[in-house]
């Protein structure tokens, strides 16, 4: 990667509205605040459900930056950015996955079903390995995704995987506002080094 050249970071949410004290959005903020150039993915107005819809949406935020991106994902946002790189191309350094949702096996009463998941495009989730680097950051006691699910995941993928411990989804239903760890994992995916093996988080701790 070129040195003078920083990405611009792509924020990739999952499925919910914007939420004002989610790790995404204080990351957002703290790098516009560096000085860095952030854009996030805007929540899609109708057809949330909508893979389409929300590849669509990945898509239209990319299309008109100039240079490299990062992409920073979340929960389901990690699937919609699967799903987008099977579909499209765009000058991508990296990609931080944090927390994938397992949208093949069924979710907690009040999610999507596997029916509607099927029927709005999101399965089979895609396994071919992504063309570009990336970093799945999981937990041991999601809810939303089994370890060994994710960690299968992560292997089609070709993602370094990073242990977070119970973490729960890392959302702030978890306890999970700031989570200063992503931005250790941004520089380590702009300086090309997500090829060594990342270490485990000690379990609970609040990174």
């Amino acid at each position: 990667m070129s040195a003078t050249v920083e990405p611009t970071v792509v924020i990739v949410p999952g499925l919910r509205d914007h939420v004002a004290d989610h790790w995404q959005t204080v990351l957002a903020k703290r790098l516009a605040g560096a000085g860095r150039v952030v854009r996030t993915v805007a929540p899609v107005a109708g057809q949330r459900l909508s893979l389409d819809a929300q590849v669509g949406n990945l898509a239209a935020t990319l299309e008109p930056l100039d240079g490299p991106v990062l992409l920073v994902a979340h929960s389901a946002g990690v699937i919609t950015t699967a799903h987008w790189a099977r579909r499209h191309r765009a000058d991508v350094r990296g990609a931080l996955l944090a927390t994938p949702t397992d949208l093949e096996t069924p979710l907690p009463d009040g999610y999507p079903t596997p029916v509607e998941l099927a029927e709005h495009g999101w399965t089979p989730v895609p396994r071919l390995p992504l063309p570009f680097p990336s970093i799945v950051a999981a937990s041991t006691d999601d809810p939303l995704g089994a370890p060994e699910r994710i960690a299968e995941l992560a292997q089609c993928w070709g993602s370094q995987i990073l242990q977070l411990g119970a973490v729960g989804h890392l959302n702030p239903a978890s306890g999970y506002g700031e989570w200063p760890q992503a931005e250790e994992l941004i520089r380590m995916l702009e300086s090309d080094s997500c090829s060594a093996p990342l270490g485990a988080t000690p379990t609970g701790e609040h990174l």
